[in-house]
């Protein structure tokens, strides 16, 4: 059978067991499951924190890799569940401190993959949203190594979906967009056009802009949206250190530094962050 045979499944199906129920993978049989073919790299979403926001091809990806390589976002908990005799390989972000560069990552991945090892890149949220995985599945393309991709929970959505404010709502919003910050107010030329947004979007999703939000917010104002708009930070989505703060677009910056937020967090902007007052269910009530 040929790696492209192999590599192509069925759907895969679950059935519940007549053992007892204290781990998960004692009362599910997994069946058909793609095998992880050594010299292949797959690419996947780790999702927003919660390791039960794994999907079934990511834990069956963490129990197969010889190699893991692996982003700030992923925990220690979703770590575990690799298998002993892998390597991991932090290869994490942050802002002003040493750490590879996207050179530095896909390096390595071509060449543990040139080497005939298993190898997983496993990144916070999806690969494909604000996560590079294109870039990186672009470079394996050019040097012939064959790949994977595991889609992951997008914080945008799902860290949203634990602070109780829904991404769009029926009566609130028919479209939402998505954007990165990081970049808000840096060079001659602004990479997005905030004023186009302001205009076009009644709810706006905001990854890795802590440190540019007051610029944002400033952006958006001009470009019209209301001062007084509704505003949420959700940091630390899904998991026990979760913390939402609420308030208002021209006092988001101040927001964030008077209750000490600090990444990972989501910045909403947009009337469906009211519907917290009532959807709320995870962790503490919104400030």
């Amino acid at each position: 059978m040929s790696a492209d045979d192999k590599n192509r499944q069925d759907i895969i199906r679950l059935t519940l067991s007549d053992e007892a129920l204290p781990k998960i993978g004692a009362d599910i049989q997994i069946d058909g499951m793609p095998e992880f073919m050594p010299g292949w790299v797959w690419l996947a979403g780790a999702g927003p924190g919660d390791p039960g926001l794994l999907t079934l091809h990511a834990v069956n990806a963490l129990k197969q890799a010889d190699k893991v390589v692996y982003d700030a976002l992923v925990s220690e908990d979703i770590l575990s569940l690799v298998r002993p005799e892998a390597e991991l390989f932090y290869a994490g972000k942050r802002g002003g401190k040493p750490s590879w560069n996207q050179q530095d990552i896909t390096d390595k991945l071509v060449e543990l993959a040139q080497a005939g090892h298993r190898v997983l890149r496993l990144k916070g949220g999806d690969p494909f949203i604000f996560g590079r995985g294109g870039e990186e599945a672009q470079a394996l393309v050019a040097a012939d190594i064959p790949f994977r991709m595991i889609p992951g929970i997008s914080a945008g959505v799902g860290g949203l979906g634990y602070a109780g404010i829904p991404a769009t709502h029926r009566d609130v919003n028919h479209a939402v967009t998505f954007v990165t910050g990081h970049l808000a107010g840096k060079g001659e030329v602004e990479l997005l056009d905030w004023a186009s947004i302001a205009k076009a979007s009644p709810v706006i999703v905001i990854y890795m802009a802590m440190s540019r939000l007051g610029i944002i917010a400033d952006l958006l104002i001009n470009a019209g949206r209301a001062a007084d708009e509704a505003v949420a930070i959700v940091t630390h989505a899904t998991t026990p250190r979760q913390r939402v703060v609420r308030g208002h677009l021209a006092d988001a910056a101040q927001l964030a530094e008077k209750h000490e937020l600090e990444p990972p967090s989501i910045i909403v902007i947009g009337e469906v962050v009211d519907l917290a007052d009532t959807l709320n269910w995870f962790g503490d009530k919104p400030l």
